[in-house]
């Protein structure tokens, strides 16, 4: 719960109904970082049009670069919740070739 609760903003931890149950905890984390994925990807593909007479284009690549490792962050993050999910709802991995 610890890992899921790091991964929504830190007022969800007021919630009591998330620390009762890690089932409702891991929707709630699913949907965050699937939001943040969403916006992840906007900025990435706008912030060169968006902010080019505003920032010099070694800040836009560094822009750039920085969407491209959040996004990569929040797929592995959403994979783990989804895996994390799967479990708190009694699922059984099956290892696949």
């Amino acid at each position: 719960m610890a890992w899921l609760f790091d991964l929504v903003p830190p007022d969800y931890r007021a919630h009591a109904v998330l620390r009762r149950y890690p089932v409702l905890l891991a929707r709630f984390a699913a949907d965050h970082v699937s939001a943040g994925l969403e916006a992840a990807r906007e900025g990435w593909r706008t912030v060169r049009v968006e902010l080019a007479d505003h920032l010099p284009p070694d800040a836009i690549e560094a822009a750039v670069a920085a969407y491209e490792r959040e996004g990569a962050r929040l797929v592995a993050a959403r994979r783990g919740v989804e895996v994390v999910a799967g479990a708190l709802r009694g699922e059984v991995w099956v290892p696949r070739l």
